[in-house]
């Protein structure tokens, strides 16, 4: 007693504790870092290896006061000191007592603390004891189902005989908070210690049984499935019970932020708030989660509401498409009519063109070239092959790897609301069992219907009038008619020969020099040399051909420079065959004289205009007709038309009118490779016809070109610019056309225009009076048309041909 009284009078050195506190009778071990606390205990060590622990009251406090730290603490004595190479001191304390501040004592460097010591009473009625007993109780159930606490520990509690010590002892053993440990301290009584004791304890078991419950309902819920799917389930039901915060809801959270700045429309926000509300609730593993993910994470990136700024200067998008395309007006005009309209109204909706051409005339790179006249977002999508619906529409979600359409997808990719979308070989599309596609783009393609396209996997309608889509096509008559329909045509004819010139120039040349390291002042070629490349070595209406051989050029080019060759290298046409070979295309030209049966025609082909030559000869037979050279099913009937109009002519033509009896006719074309079709070659086979058979010959200088009918009418045709450009290679310069054509001819080059003769004619009576020479009296000529089969040395020319 004496010595307690003597400790009840001294005064300790305090070190405060953060987040922890210590009760008597327990041996803990402590790290000690801050320069006070270390003061504090050095002081402790040179006096009797006594210190007071008082728990902080807020554990984040670097510099604590009196005002900071507890009342009630714990006098420990210092078993053990270690200091650490980082100026840390570990040390082992043992509580001694129960301890309450007095007051404070100034002192340098660390706190110091007069206490009084408290006493403990040694209450052993029954109610304490009965209080031991559940206590006892309790926690051997605690330490049962938690499994946290080794069975030898509850051993050498059961056999502490003091009840303030096995109180203490008990407390020590749970998991408790700071907060929840300083009230079983500052419990002097042992009966109120063992009730706040035993209500802790009640609680944990709670706890416990909450987590027990919670585990076995995951476990059934998991049930053959994968250990680390069960612990992620586990970890979500604690954490939900618990109100914590895990990754799903910060995912959702991330969703809904990016829904508050989407700016969707109603329809499409009500949708996309639907599938986050399933989202939310249902397991982050199911099949289904991944499933709702993607849709949600399509919904939110589509641009809704984002839009680009058109640049409507008329003056500076006619400088872009200059810049870019030579050529090509009728494109340019039509794109800068809808900048003009755009500035006046705002509510003109995006038009739909499509561009018509053979290949290599430009129809991509015009499009890019379109958008960035507007300034707008470009996307391309290569129809060609594509047969399936779903690839327009897009998949419904239920199947596995569901993804919007290529429209859709289109979008995305640009970025905007108002992009230019180009459905580039919209003439290849294809269907079968999976769907017709190009059905499909019927609601795409229709200004009346494209604000409320659907796509499948979106299940909401989506505003594509702002849209401007521009198609191509080789050809129009393999598109569908509905389809076609919803499309301005703009037809793209093959370039001229000038045009090419001018493209290679000013495009295709510095292109390829500078893609092959070289520069311009290295390599000198002059005009005559491109055109030479052009009509020597490439037969084409683009110029995809014509940038090939220009590129085969710049590597022969590259190679001599390499080794040395003296610069400038000088490109000439006599020298261009060491650069790309023999000549290897060769254009038809006019025939050296007039023929008897041998007519001039213009053909319209992929690669542009050509002039066609049709051979009639002759022959002793039964009225047989041959058709050869590769003819379509349209060119042999335009044969038989015109053999049926010569056959009810034949009296005013000076004709046997049984000629179609006595002997066969053979009509050739030449270059019997090349598949021929088409009706506007009908009048050049009749002309042929009528010269063989009436043995007045073709004038060399005189072409044509239209279709026939029973009654000899000359009807329209197509392609005339590249047929009369064609005609003027050649060297022809008189030229047959329909008179419904004449409105065609603004579309020739005036330096075309000015070196043909151009007549025009509605029946075949003004062709071969245009065509045909005078049948003279006995000409060498007359012989040429007709193979006899039999000995007619005596018969000049068949009698059917005199003059009646």
């Amino acid at each position: 007693m004496a010595d307690n009284q003597e400790l009840k009078q001294r005064t300790y050195p305090l070190l405060a504790l953060r987040g922890m506190l210590i009760f008597p009778h327990m041996v803990t071990p402590l790290e000690v870092g801050r320069e006070r606390s270390i003061k504090a205990l050095e002081e402790a060590m040179s006096q009797n290896k006594q210190i007071v622990l008082a728990a902080q009251i807020e554990a984040s406090v670097v510099d604590p006061q009196p005002e900071d730290i507890y009342e009630y603490g714990t006098l420990c004595e210092v078993k053990q000191l270690l200091k650490l190479p980082e100026g840390q001191i570990r040390v082992l304390v043992e509580g001694l007592a129960r301890i309450k501040v007095q007051s404070y004592v100034e002192n340098e460097g660390y706190l110091k603390a007069s206490v009084l010591i408290i006493e403990e009473d040694y209450d052993d009625g029954l109610e304490v004891q009965a209080l031991r007993r559940s206590v006892l109780q309790r926690f051997e159930d605690y330490v049962r189902i938690s499994k946290k606490i080794p069975a030898e520990v509850l051993s050498s509690i059961n056999s502490i005989d003091d009840p303030h010590r096995f109180a203490d002892t008990v407390a020590g053993q749970l998991q408790l908070t700071v907060e929840e440990r300083q009230p079983l301290l500052e419990a002097v009584s042992i009966k109120l210690r063992f009730e706040r004791i035993l209500h802790l304890i009640i609680k944990e078991l709670d706890l416990l049984e909450l987590e027990k419950k919670i585990q076995q309902r995951v476990r059934k819920q998991m049930e053959r499935t994968q250990r680390e799917f069960y612990l992620r389930e586990q970890m979500k039901a604690i954490q939900t019970e618990l109100g914590d915060r895990d990754d799903r809801v910060s995912e959702v959270e991330d969703y809904k932020k990016k829904l508050k700045n989407a700016k969707l429309p109603k329809e499409a926000k009500a949708k996309v708030v639907h599938e986050l509300h399933r989202f939310e609730r249902m397991p982050p593993m199911a099949a289904e989660a991944v499933v709702v993910r993607n849709y949600l994470d399509w919904m939110l990136v589509l641009p809704w509401s984002k839009t680009t700024k058109d640049r409507l200067d008329i003056d500076q998008a006619e400088e872009v498409l200059e810049a870019d395309h030579y050529g090509l007006e009728k494109v340019k005009q039509r794109i800068l009519e809808y900048l003009a309209v755009r500035q006046l109204s705002k509510e003109l909706k995006g038009p739909i063109l499509c561009l018509v051409g053979p290949p290599g005339v430009g129809k991509t790179s015009l499009a890019r070239s379109i958008a960035n006249t507007l300034d707008r977002k470009f996307a391309r999508l290569s129809l060609g092959g594509v047969r399936d619906e779903a690839e327009i529409r897009g998949h419904r979600r239920t199947y596995v790897g569901a993804l919007p359409g290529r429209i859709i997808q289109a979008l995305k990719t640009a970025g905007s609301k108002n992009p230019v979308i180009l459905l580039d070989e919209v003439d290849k599309l294809t269907s079968d069992f999976r769907g017709d596609p190009t059905s499909a783009l019927l609601e795409v393609l229709d200004p009346e219907q494209n604000n409320t396209f659907s796509d499948h996997f979106l299940e909401v309608p989506f505003d594509l009038s702002q849209v401007m889509f521009l198609t191509t096509a080789n050809v129009l008559h393999s598109i569908p008619g509905p389809l076609r329909d919803r499309m301005e045509i703009i037809e793209i004819p093959g370039y001229t020969e000038l045009e090419k010139l001018e493209i290679a120039k000013r495009h295709l040349w510095e292109k390829q020099i500078k893609a092959h390291g070289l520069h311009l002042d290295q390599i000198n070629i002059s005009d005559n040399t491109f055109l030479k490349i052009i009509n020597d070595y490439t037969r084409e209406a683009g110029v995809r051909s014509l940038e090939r051989q220009l590129a085969g050029i710049c590597r022969k080019v590259a190679t001599e420079i390499v080794r040395g060759a003296q610069l400038p290298i000088r490109l000439s046409v006599l020298s261009l065959s060491k650069y790309l070979g023999a000549v290897r295309y060769q254009h038809q030209v006019v025939e050296p004289e007039d023929r008897i049966g041998v007519a001039t025609g213009l053909a319209y082909t992929s690669f542009g205009g050509e002039i066609l030559t049709i051979e009639v000869t002759i022959i002793k037979g039964k009225g047989k007709l041959t058709l050869t050279g590769k003819l379509g099913d349209v060119m042999q009937e335009s044969a038989q038309a015109a053999m049926s109009y010569i056959r009810s002519r034949a009296n005013q033509l000076s004709i046997d009118p049984d000629f179609h009896e006595k002997y066969d006719i053979h009509i050739h074309v030449p270059e019997g490779a090349v598949p021929k079709d088409g009706p506007s070659a009908g009048i050049t086979i009749a002309t042929a016809l009528t010269s063989a058979l009436s043995g007045r010959a073709v004038r060399k200088e005189i072409a044509m070109t239209g279709e026939i009918t029973l009654r000899g009418r000359v009807l329209p045709i197509g392609g005339l610019k590249e047929k009369l450009l064609a005609a003027h290679r050649a060297g022809i310069t008189h030229i047959l056309i329909p008179s419904q054509n004449e409105k065609d001819l603004e579309e020739i080059p005036e330096n075309v225009r000015r070196k043909l003769r151009i007549d025009f004619v509605d029946h075949m009576d003004a062709v071969l009076a245009w065509a045909l020479i005078p049948k003279a009296a006995k000409s060498d000529q007359e012989e040429l048309y007709f193979i006899p089969t039999e000995d007619v040395s005596n018969q000049t020319h068949s009698p059917w041909m005199e003059e009646q």
